[in-house]
C-alpha cells in the first residue's frame, strides 16, 4: 500500500543519508515514475526531502530532520515483544539487559502503539524449562560465551557418548538452544563444524590464539541443516503390537519415548492394532513391558520373545526375593 511504501521511504532515507530514484526504486519493487510521484506527496504533505542533481545527487531529507514513525506493522510489533525464554535468558545473564532493552523499544514506539506492544508480555509467555526443572550443569558455560565473542580458541576435554573422554582445540563460533539445553558449536583445527552438548565439556581453556571465523557462516542456517541431517541418520525400529482400547490415549504421554505412532485401524474391537516406532530396540522393550498386559507385540516375532524372557526373568527374580 502505498502509505507504508511512504514510510518505508522516510525510513531508507534516514538510514542511508541519501539515495536516488533507481536505489529506491530497486529496494521498494517499484517504478523510478511511482517514486517521484512518491516523493511530491512526501513533500506536499510538507516533509522536507529534496534532490540534488549531478552525479553524486539523489533524493534526500533536510539536516537533523527525523519521524517518529517506525514503519513497523502491529502484527511486527507484536513479534518483536513476544516473550523470550527467561531460564535461557538467565543463563546467558541477559534477563536484565532484555527487559531494559525492551523498555527502551517501548519508549521509541509512538503512543497509539505502546499499550499494543505491552499487552503482549500479557498475553504469551515462553517457558522452555521441564516440568521437573531439571537443569544440566554446565560448569564452562562462562568461558564458552566468552570465547565466542572474542574469536579466542579453546583447549575442551570432551565426554563423548560412549564416555571416552577427548581433549582437543576448537574454535568457538556460538551457542545453541535446544529446548532447555545447550549446545557448543565449534571448528576443529582441520575446518570441520562439530556440535557439542555444552553439559558434557569437563572443562574448557582459552589458549592465547585468536582465529578467523569461516566467511559467511550463519549459525542458524548451520543448526537446521545439522539437525536434519541428524534425525534423517537416527536409527529406526519399528514395530507391530495390538493394545487394549483403554489405553489408547496414553500412547502418546509415556514417560518413555516414541518417535511414531500410527494407529492401523479404529476398529470396535478391543484390541487395537498398532505400529510403533522407536530409535533401538532396548527403548522398544522397555516401553512396552510397562504396558504389561494391555499390550502385545505381533511383529517382529524375536521382539515377542525377548519380551517373553524379560518379562520370566522378572517374575523369578521377585519370587526368589521372597
Amino acid at each position: 500500500m502505498r502509505g507504508d511504501r511512504l514510510v518505508s521511504i522516510l525510513l531508507l532515507l534516514q538510514s542511508h543519508g541519501r539515495m536516488t530514484a533507481k536505489e529506491l526504486a530497486e529496494k521498494l519493487e517499484v517504478s523510478e515514475r511511482t517514486i517521484y510521484r512518491d516523493m511530491d506527496a512526501l513533500s506536499g504533505t510538507g516533509i522536507p526531502v529534496f534532490a540534488e542533481r549531478g552525479k553524486n545527487g539523489g533524493w534526500s531529507l533536510l539536516d537533523d530532520y527525523k519521524t517518529d514513525l517506525t514503519g513497523l506493522k502491529g502484527s511486527e510489533i507484536r513479534a518483536l515483544f513476544v516473550s523470550p525464554s527467561t531460564q535461557l535468558l538467565d543463563d546467558l545473564g541477559m534477563t536484565r539487559t532484555s527487559e531494559e532493552a525492551r523498555n527502551k523499544l517501548i519508549a521509541s514506539l509512538p503512543s497509539i502503539y505502546r499499550e499494543n506492544a505491552k499487552d503482549v508480555w500479557h498475553r504469551i509467555h515462553i517457558d522452555t524449562s521441564s516440568w521437573r526443572n531439571q537443569k544440566e550443569r554446565i560448569d564452562s558455560f562462562e568461558v564458552l560465551k566468552n570465547a565466542i565473542w572474542i574469536d579466542n580458541k579453546l583447549k575442551i576435554l570432551y565426554q563423548r557418548a560412549d564416555g571416552r573422554m577427548d581433549e582437543r582445540i576448537v574454535q568457538p563460533l556460538g551457542l545453541v538452544a535446544k529446548g532447555n539445553l545447550w549446545y557448543f558449536i565449534a571448528a576443529k583445527e582441520n575446518g570441520d563444524i562439530r556440535n557439542y552438548r555444552a553439559s558434557r565439556i569437563q572443562y574448557a581453556t582459552p589458549t592465547h590464539e585468536t582465529f578467523e571465523r569461516p566467511e559467511n557462516f550463519n549459525l542458524a542456517h548451520y543448526w537446521s541443516s545439522s539437525t536434519k541431517a541428524f534425525i534423517e541418520k537416527l536409527p529406526t525400529y519399528e514395530v507391530r503390537v495390538e493394545v487394549t482400547r483403554s489405553i489408547l490415549p496414553r500412547l502418546k504421554f509415556s514417560s518413555r519415548f516414541v518417535s511414531q505412532i500410527d494407529i492401523e485401524n479404529r476398529s470396535e474391537e478391543e484390541w487395537i492394532p498398532v505400529k510403533l516406532s522407536f530409535d533401538t530396540e532396548e527403548e522398544a522393550k522397555g516401553y512396552i513391558l510397562g504396558f504389561a498386559d494391555q499390550i502385545k507385540v505381533i511383529e517382529p516375532e524375536e521382539l515377542h520373545n525377548k519380551i517373553l524372557k524379560m518379562a520370566e526373568a522378572t517374575v523369578a527374580f521377585y519370587h526368589h526375593e521372597k
